[in-house]
C-alpha cells in the first residue's frame, strides 16, 4: 500500500481534469493505496515571495494553505499534479505549489547537476487535460514537469496520462467521449504493480 497525494491544480469542478483525477483514484483505491485529492481551488497556495526567510529548517513567512500540506508532501510516496492545460503549461495554482517547495530543501554539501539543495525523494506523475491535441500541445507543460520536478528536485517519473482532445473549452466537458478516463483508470490501478 503506498500513500498518494494528489494535486489537484485548478479546473472547473466537474471538469475534465477532475473527472480524469476521479478515474486515477479509483484505479489507485481498487489496489490498495491510500488516495488523498487536494484542490488548489479549495486550498489557496501563494507563489514564493523568494525572501529566502525559509532556508534550511525555518517555515515559509506566508500564511496560506501550503503550510497544512507540508506533512503530507513528506508522508506521500507519489504525488500526482493535475492541471488543465492553460496558456500551453501547467496551472499557476499547480506552478505556485511547486515553487514552495524550497521552503522543504535542505542544505546539500555536495548538491547534484547543478541542484542547491536536496528534497524529500518522492515519486511523482503528471495528470492533464486539454482541448487541443497536436503533436506539440504539451511540449511546454512536459518540459516544465521533467525539468523542475525530476531533474532538478529530483522526483522519480512514474509516468504522464497527456489527456487532449477533451472538447471545446468554452464547451461542456467531453471527455467521457475519449478513452482517457479509462487510461487514468489503469494508470491509477497499475502505477505500484511489479
Amino acid at each position: 500500500m503506498k500513500n498518494i497525494l494528489v494535486i489537484q491544480g485548478g479546473g472547473r469542478v466537474n471538469g475534465n481534469t477532475s473527472q480524469l483525477v476521479d478515474a486515477f483514484i479509483r484505479g489507485a483505491k481498487e489496489t490498495g493505496n491510500f488516495v488523498e485529492n487536494i484542490s488548489l481551488n479549495k486550498t489557496e497556495v501563494k507563489g514564493c515571495i523568494g525572501c529566502n526567510a525559509c532556508r534550511y529548517g525555518k517555515p515559509c513567512v506566508q500564511k496560506d494553505g501550503f503550510n497544512e500540506l507540508i506533512p503530507k508532501i513528506k508522508s506521500a510516496d507519489l504525488i500526482v499534479f493535475a492541471s488543465p492545460l492553460l496558456f500551453w503549461t501547467l496551472s499557476s495554482k499547480i506552478k505556485a505549489f511547486i515553487e514552495r517547495f524550497y521552503c522543504i530543501a535542505e542544505e546539500d554539501a555536495d548538491p547534484p547537476l547543478g541542484r542547491y539543495e536536496k528534497y524529500p525523494i518522492k515519486d511523482a506523475a503528471l495528470l492533464m487535460t486539454s482541448a487541443d491535441n497536436y503533436f506539440w500541445t504539451y511540449e511546454q507543460a512536459v518540459s516544465y514537469y521533467k525539468f523542475a520536478i525530476i531533474n532538478y528536485i529530483g522526483f522519480n517519473d512514474k509516468g504522464m496520462l497527456l489527456a487532449g482532445g477533451c472538447g471545446d473549452t468554452n464547451g461542456k466537458p467531453q471527455i467521457d467521449k475519449t478513452n482517457h478516463l479509462n487510461e487514468a483508470y489503469n494508470f491509477g490501478k497499475n502505477i505500484y504493480r511489479e
